[in-house]
Parts: structure tokens; sequence; C-alpha cells
């Protein structure tokens, strides 16, 4: 019983690790599907790490800009999402869901797409 009641957090940080490896993997199946169904691409990280590599075909629209640039995004087409970890990935993902967008991925790093685009 101590073990569960003192390591509880790390099983749930396991747990979480597990689930985005695991969701990254079935997002970067689809994405052949994706792209034939006119996906787009966006890249939230900062313009400058942008500048400092991404996925040929990606769109840059950082995090902090991404409210006021709602309307630049079509709602009739799946939007694949990465960031640096998945995180800011994950709250656009969240942000775009709640504004209408029904078909938005979140796959990760963005360099999980350089040999997919």
């Amino acid at each position: 019983m101590y073990i569960l009641n003192n390591y509880w957090p790390i099983g749930l940080l396991s747990l979480w690790l597990v689930y985005k490896w695991w969701n990254s993997k079935k997002i970067l199946a689809m994405l052949p599907k994706l792209k034939e169904e006119g996906a787009v691409f966006i890249d939230v990280r900062t313009k400058d790490e942008f500048s400092s590599g991404n996925a040929p075909g990606s769109i840059n629209i950082p995090i902090q800009e991404l409210n006021g640039r709602l309307e630049e995004i079509p709602k009739n087409r799946p939007v694949v999402l990465c960031c640096a970890s998945g995180t800011r990935s994950g709250m656009a993902r969240m942000l775009l869901k709640k504004n209408g967008h029904a078909k938005v991925y979140n796959i990760g790093t963005w360099t999980k797409l350089l040999t997919q685009l």
C-alpha cells in the first residue's frame, strides 16, 4: 500500500506519456487520408522556433495569435497541429474544437511531419 500511495504520480505520468505516443502513431497512420482530404498543417510554435526549422508545407500560427486568426483556418478541412512537444498543439486543438472545427488532430512534435509532408 505504501508504494501505491507514494508512487501513483509516476504511474499517471507514465500512462500519459504512453497515451501521447499511441495517439501520435495513430495520427501518423492517418496522414495519407488526411492529406487526400486537403488537411491544413499548422505549427503553433513561436515565429523564431518555426524559422529555425519546420516541416515543409506547414503554416506557422503561434499559439499566442491563434485566437485572433481563427478565420484563417478552414472549418471544412482536417487540421493537423504540431509544436515542439505536443503541449501547445494540444491546447490549440481544444481551442479549435471549441470554435467549431470538427476534424482537429494533435500530432505532437513538428519533426514527425518531416518525412510525411
